[in-house]
């Protein structure tokens, strides 16, 4: 039995759920996995891979990598929906209401997610990992979208 002690927060919770979500991600150079939250519920999740019904990268291989485009870069000809997308998509696909929910994802948001999740109304995005991107930091401090580094938590 686990003691109270040793329960990972919330936030290492649902980050815990964002790493295996990202197991599904087909993309040959990151794996993402995202989790929209809300009072403490799971309402969607996505992870990043082609849309649906089309061939995935693993497949077909990456335009961005054979272009040696650096990361953060030419997010317009990437094959895949970004993990954070899928979540948003997986929401209004479903009628999810997400306005005040946070999201969770193994990865900062790009630019493009960023902007998204701003008109989407949510309200906090935790991350793990760093992804060299400053005008999405820049445009979610100026719209009040909260982003917060989650660091490791120790076993």
């Amino acid at each position: 039995m686990m003691t109270q002690g040793k329960r990972p927060s919330w936030d290492n919770y649902f980050m815990q759920m964002a790493q295996v979500v990202a197991g599904r991600s087909t993309c040959l150079r990151r794996q993402v996995g995202a989790v929209m939250v809300k009072d403490k519920q799971i309402l969607t999740t996505g992870y990043n891979g082609s849309p649906s019904g089309l061939l995935h990268c693993d497949v077909v291989g990456c335009l961005r990598q054979s272009l040696n485009v650096p990361s953060g870069e030419r997010h317009e000809i990437c094959r895949a929906v970004h993990a954070e997308q899928n979540a948003l998509v997986q929401a209004a696909k479903h009628g999810v209401m997400i306005d005040g929910a946070d999201l969770y994802s193994t990865h900062q948001p790009c630019v493009l997610c960023v902007k998204l999740m701003i008109n989407a109304g949510i309200r906090r995005v935790v991350y793990r990992h760093s992804y060299p991107d400053q005008l999405a930091v820049a445009m979610a401090r100026e719209a009040g979208l909260e982003l917060v580094q989650l660091a490791e938590e120790k076993p």
